[in-house]
């Protein structure tokens, strides 16, 4: 296994830490930094960027804007758009939906919804967790019954996250009650959130934001043919699209950055002389750097383009490290980090009053993309062979 750079991806890297500081404005990149994005304008800005460029989905097949580059490629691609606090192209865009339209979509769809969804023509959603199916994602209820030329959709999404932006979902619906398995008899269906019936409601966050919802349907009509691929195979699709998810999910570089930024803030305040909390640092980091091996081998061992179980791995530790990093902060801003939104007004700096939002934000990634416990499963049954 090569861990160093050659010259040649040493070039590729440059080039694109030259891209991303010039071409993505400062203001955005500044914002995305310091977690303050402006939505959807600054996503839909910078995805439109890239994609102008070749560089929103090069995950995607070359026909609808991939590129044709190695495993490292694709991960000094990622590397350095977090190390320039680039916002990434929008997840359920460029990691789920297109990616399974591409793999399992009819030509007709793939041409109907790749390259918008690529430029970010449409902002997507993701409907797959409900109220009694979480984790236990297989168990879903919501219903997609056929009638003529279209499906008739009823049930409840939950904790389905910017969907006050989206313009489309796409949907894990149960087409076949009778199905022997759970894991059978689920679709994978599009249609437009605007579609009458679908009733959208925000839920309010520990930390005061709204970027999470919960969906109902109620006799929503769907035109059959924004089915993606065949009939009751959509858990197929499903698992396709989670490998893809939870790689992502692991976000590394962007931890990196933040560990860098504790590190300096630290630095600042004298708390590196406290033996305790600099060895917590020290620790963090050290852990930072074994699960930044692990992805570049996950990366280089990777075959065929198809997601790697050790995908878990990742997304198991690299939410842990999320967590912890925001725990630093908090510990290291104090009582500071006790007022929320309080401005300019008063002495604590608005890093510090960020902390305390942010950790209790981040509680929710040991959960989603399937909880750091189904992630253990997956380890135990398909790498340790348990």
């Amino acid at each position: 296994m090569q861990l160093a750079l050659t010259d040649e991806e040493s070039a590729f890297r440059d080039e694109l830490r030259t891209f991303f500081t010039s071409e993505i404005p400062a203001e955005i990149r500044e914002r995305s930094q310091r977690g303050e994005s402006i939505f959807p304008d600054d996503i839909v800005t910078t995805q439109r960027i890239l994609n102008a460029h070749g560089l929103a989905v090069p995950n995607w097949p070359t026909e609808w804007g991939g590129k044709d580059w190695t495993l490292t490629q694709h991960q000094i691609w990622l590397d350095e758009m977090q190390l320039a606090s680039v916002p990434e192209p929008l997840t359920f865009n460029a990691k789920m939906v297109g990616p399974v339209i591409a793999e399992f979509g009819s030509q007709a769809i793939k041409e109907r919804f790749l390259p918008a969804t690529a430029n970010l023509d449409i902002w997507w959603c993701q409907g797959f967790s409900e109220p009694d199916a979480g984790s236990d994602l297989a168990s879903l209820r919501t219903t997609a019954v056929r009638d003529g030329d279209s499906y008739i959709v009823n049930g409840q999404k939950t904790w389905t996250t910017l969907g006050q932006y989206a313009d489309w979902i796409f949907c894990l619906v149960r087409t076949d009650p009778q199905a022997p398995k759970k894991q059978a008899g689920i679709s994978f269906l599009l249609f437009e959130v605007s579609t009458p019936g679908v009733t959208m409601r925000p839920i309010k966050l520990i930390d005061g934001g709204y970027e999470v919802n919960e969906v109902f349907f109620s006799d929503v009509r769907v035109p059959a043919d924004q089915l993606v691929g065949e009939e009751n195979h959509g858990w197929t699709y499903a698992k396709f699209l989670l490998g893809n998810e939870r790689t992502g999910i692991a976000g590394v570089t962007r931890t990196k950055v933040r560990l860098a930024e504790v590190k300096a803030r630290a630095k600042e305040l004298g708390a590196l002389d406290d033996p305790l909390f600099a060895a917590r640092l020290a620790e963090t980091e050290n852990d930072l750097l074994a699960l930044e091996l692990t992805q570049m081998r996950v990366s280089s061992d990777s075959v065929d383009g198809k997601p790697n179980p050790a995908s878990s791995v990742l997304k198991l530790r690299g939410s842990q490290l999320q967590q912890a990093v925001t725990e630093l902060f908090v510990e290291l801003a104090g009582p500071d980090a006790l007022p929320y939104e309080a401005g300019e007004d008063i002495a604590s700096p608005g890093w510090a009053q960020h902390a305390a939002p942010t950790y209790l934000n981040y509680r929710k990634t040991s959960i989603y993309g399937g909880s750091n416990e189904v992630q253990r499963t997956i380890i135990a049954s398909t790498i340790l062979g348990l």
